[in-house]
């Protein structure tokens, strides 16, 4: 198998070849210059077998055009296609592509240079490529072979994926039937190993290894050939991520085990979905760690305000805010974030599931439902962490502050609503709490939320004594349905504060 040209060769008149920078058994990637509009390029040139068989000779074609059309911001941009018959000294077409030259690095090379990324800094680049598949699916263009070598890290640190599913030749998709695998199976999904259909779901499945790769330093999978790889992804669970990894949420941790779940009905249905888990994500973990340089800080200013309302207060950046505010920002976060430091309890990574009850069913709640009541006070209450208290991780907890001498008047407490819009008649709520030894009450609201207490427009629901963590509580809301289901507590315990880590609310079933 040769290659099909080298280094000095003009292609088309065009561009000159002037190193190599990648080979593999299907093509080889230049480093080459534009002599037409004097600029770098690189440029993947097939190797000459490719050109052999005039279906996969056009299906290249065809697949090169359509990447071409994608134009997105984490994409390795397509600027030409061409074949040059000429180029290996034969009369057989030789197809290449000219891609964007990228200054930089791939993510593969980052990970073996620095081992396992800052967890942040991992979020952010899944979140990046995450969001570069989404486009390609919407294009109806499927990877195939989403892996850190295909992920070229820019001088700016942003996240580009290239070699959209060009040049894959149709038993590439699985197992050939001699047993050979072409290319890399440590990141292949299991019906891609199998050889079924290659859909979004299976580039998903790949992105979720290379992030466990990011979050770990490695592959989850190792054997001593590539099929055994394969049917260990075919076969096998993937190592407990937060043993490896124990600083990370159970939130990431839930979105690595849902991209790489098995069953393709379990895992993300599309990139979005996975997408908006992980924005989710890196508001937690940035909470958790601080905001970090790099990439990450970029990231966290496209969040949308849903994700940005999981942020601390001082770690919203604006969008457009200068570089040397941003500097300045993160230094400030990263001397004042803590979120509960003194945790103990760690999260299930269950996912958005409620606890089943029986005789009644979980109202479904949206993840901005709940909201600080701080009537008396006027600077809120933690608004920034209120979404904790719904996001299904026991290891995370919106908090009051902190009174060490407690209420003092005319505050006489503060308060967690639940907004079940448009209204529900609940008559449960379950309650998890990581401290004990406080005192409140549950009211409910119809139409609107008043704006203290007492008011007539509440009414009163529920004593409650937290004794235990686990809080369960019958709710008289006298067969009426309500729009607001306020936590108001009245009596603080020794510690000075109370955290809720999460809340449920159950209606009759039917």
């Amino acid at each position: 198998m040769g290659m099909a040209a080298t280094v000095g060769t003009l292609l088309n008149e065009r561009y000159r070849l002037d190193a190599v920078v990648g080979s593999g058994g299907m093509s080889t990637v230049f480093r080459a210059f534009d002599i037409v509009l004097e600029r770098q390029v690189a440029i993947k040139l097939m190797h000459r077998e490719i050109a052999r068989d005039a279906q996969q000779l056009e299906r290249f074609r065809r697949e090169a055009r359509s990447v071409a059309m994608l134009n997105h911001p984490y994409v390795v941009g397509v600027l030409d296609v061409g074949d040059d018959g000429g180029a290996d000294g034969s009369t057989s077409p030789t197809p290449y592509i000219v891609f964007e030259f990228i200054e930089g690095e791939t993510l593969k090379g980052r990970i073996r240079r620095n081992g396992r990324l800052a967890v942040p800094e991992a979020v952010a680049y899944a979140i990046e490529i995450a969001r570069a598949l989404a486009g390609a699916h919407a294009a109806s263009i499927v990877h195939r072979d989403v892996k850190p070598q295909n992920v070229m890290i820019d001088e700016e640190g942003t996240a580009k994926v290239t070699d959209f599913g060009i040049a894959r030749s149709l038993d590439q998709d699985g197992l050939t039937a001699d047993g050979r695998v072409l290319g890399t199976t440590d990141y292949v999904s299991p019906e891609q190993a199998l050889g079924h259909a290659v859909t979004g779901q299976s580039d998903i499945y790949s992105l979720g290894i290379v992030l466990f790769e990011m979050l770990t330093g490695d592959v989850p999978f190792h054997g001593e050939n590539q099929v055994t790889v394969a049917m260990r992804h075919v076969r096998e669970e993937l190592p407990d991520l937060q043993l490896k990894r124990p600083e990370m949420s159970s939130a990431l941790a839930a979105v690595v085990d849902r991209a790489t779940d098995k069953d393709l009905a379990r895992r993300y249905a599309t990139a979005a979905e996975m997408i908006a888990d992980l924005e989710d994500a890196l508001a937690i973990e940035t909470a958790r760690h601080g905001v970090p340089a790099g990439e990450a800080t970029a990231v966290l200013r496209t969040l949308p305000a849903q994700s940005r309302r999981r942020l601390p207060l001082r770690a919203r950046i604006p969008r457009a805010l200068p570089v040397l505010a941003l500097v300045l920002a993160a230094g400030a976060v990263a001397a004042v974030l803590l979120l509960a430091a003194d945790k103990t309890q760690r999260g299930t990574g269950t996912g958005a599931v409620a606890p089943k009850v029986s005789g009644v069913e979980a109202v479904s709640l949206g993840r901005d439902a709940a909201h600080d009541y701080d009537p008396f006070g006027g600077d809120g209450e933690h608004p920034e962490q209120t979404a904790f208290a719904l996001d299904r991780d026991p290891g995370t907890w919106w908090s009051t502050e902190n009174y060490n001498s407690g209420f003092q008047p005319p505050k006489t407490g503060v308060g967690l609503y639940i907004d079940a819009k448009p209204s529900v008649n609940a008559t449960r709520m379950d309650i998890l709490t990581p401290t004990t030894g406080w005192k409140g009450a549950v009211y409910a609201a119809a139409t609107k939320r008043p704006a203290s207490l007492p008011d007539p427009g509440w009414r009163r629901a529920a004593s409650i004594d937290a004794t235990e963590k686990k809080l369960s509580l019958k709710l008289d809301t006298g067969e009426r349905s309500y729009r607001y289901y306020l936590i108001w507590i009245t009596k603080l315990p020794s510690g000075g504060n109370v955290r809720l880590a999460e809340i449920d609310l159950f209606q009759p079933k039917g």
